[in-house]
């Protein structure tokens, strides 16, 4: 069973995991297998399912029976999860210590049935049926009262903490507000209590306004460079309209978010070719699902700096590249795409 334990001094919970050593990383191998080999041996590839955990949710074609081929998108419990579900919480003390069970939910959102498929490449209308699955999903698990946070998230390529190159993301529901939410949540409302104002709904204005980091815009959506990013050409998609939970989203913002998403992956991948990235949904906590101070966002982090003895000592982060600079080349990157 993972523990979750408690940092006395920052508050910080960890998930200690030892099942997690036992996961297997299929990236090396795949690198140097032919393609039809890589495929072969991937269990999320179409026609394996009987590879994987029984599927939680899967959107597929009319007549297609649960756990068979047939499907467009599938979601199945994490092999070698980091939280389990099963099980009671038992929050107890260790000595001056706090810790509780690692109680929470692990998913994989297989993105599609081919293994070469990305984001970038796929049909709009499937981009649109992955971001409803994760709709889909996060409505499920905020009934589970243990739960107190949903993150899901992406890791694309092995510098990014990919284990397997088939397109997938996934979704962790943890029994505790992480401490990077509470400090979103706590400045975003000390912004508030000032200014009587979201601090995102203030962003996207200025953003919008001054268009110096403004990457793509469209009917419901904004995507920029924020101004203190950690690392070059990181991007924030949020919605214009004020919004704190993930889950509101309505069925008509779903094909803007789907053009935001994928268009700014590909001009990512058209400024930097290949390169690994992370991105994640932060979204308000399931106890506190609907603040006027909160705004639900993406968060696109490409992995071309590394983190090391001085970030980690400090939290302090050292940028090679201006923001502007950054939101500059992508929209150069945009412009060529559209020739």
């Amino acid at each position: 069973m993972p523990e979750l334990r408690k940092d006395p001094v920052t508050g910080r919970w960890v998930i200690i995991a030892v099942e997690r050593a036992m996961r297997p990383s299929d990236f090396k191998e795949e690198e140097e297998l032919e393609s039809n080999d890589v495929t072969e041996k991937c269990p999320f590839c179409e026609g394996h399912e009987d590879r994987t955990p029984p599927e939680i949710l899967a959107y597929r074609k009319p007549g297609t029976q649960p756990n068979t081929p047939g499907w467009n998108v599938r979601v199945i419990p994490n092999k070698f999860p980091a939280l389990r579900v099963e099980g009671d919480l038992n929050r107890r003390g260790v000595g001056m210590y706090d810790m509780m069970n690692g109680i929470g939910a692990h998913e994989v959102i297989i993105e599609s049935p081919n293994h070469f498929d990305s984001l970038e490449t796929l049909p709009l209308k499937h981009v649109e049926d992955i971001l409803w699955a994760f709709r889909d999903r996060c409505l499920d698990l905020r009934k589970d009262i243990r739960f107190r946070y949903i993150i899901i998230f992406k890791n694309k390529g092995k510098k990014a903490g990919a284990s397997l190159s088939h397109p997938h993301s996934q979704l962790i529901a943890t029994p505790v507000i992480p401490k990077l939410a509470k400090e979103e949540l706590a400045g975003a409302q000390r912004y508030y209590d000032y200014k009587e104002r979201c601090v995102y709904c203030d962003m996207i204005a200025q953003e919008v306004g001054d268009k110096k980091r403004l990457v793509i815009e469209n009917e419901e959506f904004v995507v920029f460079v924020p101004f203190a990013s950690i690392v070059p050409f990181e991007m924030w998609i949020l919605p214009k309209q004020h919004s704190s939970d993930y889950a509101d989203i309505k069925r008509g913002q779903i094909p803007y978010l789907a053009d935001a998403l994928q268009r700014s992956l590909r001009m990512l991948n058209k400024a930097v070719p290949n390169v690994p990235y992370n991105f994640y949904i932060h979204s308000a906590p399931l106890n506190n699902l609907h603040l006027p101070h909160y705004h639900w966002h993406i968060e696109i982090v490409p992995r071309l700096t590394h983190t090391a003895g001085f970030e980690w000592g400090t939290g302090l982060y050292i940028n090679p590249m201006p923001p502007e600079r950054a939101a500059e080349f992508l929209r150069k990157a945009g412009e060529e795409l559209e020739k």
